[in-house]
């Protein structure tokens, strides 16, 4: 005659296989972990230069194909650090389609563009990168081709 051994858990009554199972489970959590279910990430900062002098305002923007973007304050010296979910975390490797947004808000409806605006869209930046490892020293280089800041 085949006995039966049952456990109670949460008021539930589990088979002894069942139990083992459950047991088994736990142990490889606790084993493997859980991870954050994130995409791998590669750590990214760098300097962004505008006709070869550090850019003092604004943002960068890394868009992948297929996964999340990254982004980025640009601070006082040009420098910048990714962040796609958490600070500082960087990019999904991979071909990033890059954007520089550099304004200044002037007035409700007027701003001092920083940086030609084109480079404020991926789409009409022309900037790309592939990042395949951690880096700190990456350099976006923009250009006013003879043009200077001015006011829309």
């Amino acid at each position: 005659m085949k006995s039966e051994f049952n456990v109670s858990i949460f008021g539930q009554s589990i088979a002894q296989s069942n139990w083992r199972f459950a047991l088994l489970l736990s142990f490889m959590a606790v084993i493997l972990g859980c991870g954050d279910g994130r995409p791998a990430r590669v750590n990214v900062s760098g300097q962004v230069l505008i006709d070869g002098k550090p850019l003092t305002v604004g943002n960068v923007k890394f868009v992948p194909e297929g996964a999340r973007p990254s982004s980025g304050a640009i601070d006082s010296n040009g420098n910048f650090t990714l962040t796609c979910y958490d600070g500082g975390d960087g990019v999904v490797p991979g071909t990033h389609r890059v954007q520089v947004s550099a304004m200044e808000v002037i007035s409700a409806s007027k701003v001092r563009w920083m940086a030609p605006p084109k480079y404020a869209d991926f789409l009409t930046s022309e900037l790309s990168y592939e990042i395949t490892e951690p880096t700190d020293d990456l350099k976006i280089e923009l250009t006013w081709d003879g043009g200077k800041p001015f006011v829309q």
